[in-house]
């Protein structure tokens, strides 16, 4: 009988052992899966951050900080969008000065439409009103709705391409 016992005890102790490891194993699982989303839901707010913060600085633009306000657009944009940026920056700074153009832009909404491998999609909706300083024209305002594509680089977002949509 004691046999029988001891015998019983060693199986209930490995079946114990063998749901605790299960059970261990499951919390291991969960908690990774948990970081895996904690990352990718950081990443969804860095890439809406990214968008908003590029559209902004396309629709803010101050005659009196032009060469400021250019630098903002660049730094936030990558690949062909930095390329174009740069390549129109001059005459954009030039535009701007010459014609004492003073742009408050408004971020409105942004939403993600995708994200992958260290890319994504946004849609981004802006307000701006334009004034000319020393201008008795009214200002204009101007609302501006983009799809912006963004990559990540060097564990940062940047826009690599802004499509105005209507």
């Amino acid at each position: 009988m004691a046999g029988i016992a001891v015998h019983v005890a060693r199986i209930l102790i490995a079946a114990l052992s063998g749901v605790l490891a299960v059970l261990v194993g499951t919390g291991v699982w969960i908690a990774a899966q948990a970081r895996d989303e904690q990352g990718r839901a950081g990443d969804r707010r860095a890439v809406l951050l990214a968008a908003g913060t590029h559209a902004k600085n396309l629709i803010s633009l101050d005659y009196k900080t032009a060469d400021t306000d250019v630098r903002r657009i660049l730094d936030t944009s990558t690949g062909s969008a930095r390329a174009e940026y740069a390549a129109n920056a001059e005459k954009l700074k030039s535009t701007t000065v010459a014609n004492k153009v003073v742009q408050h832009g408004v971020l409105r909404a942004t939403g993600l439409v995708s994200m992958t491998d260290g890319k994504a999609k946004v849609l981004v909706v802006a307000d701006v009103e334009i004034r000319w300083d020393g201008s008795k024209s009214a200002p204009q305002e101007r609302y501006y709705r983009w799809s912006m594509n963004l990559a990540k680089v060097g564990g940062q977002w940047l826009v690599s391409k802004a499509v105005q949509v209507t």
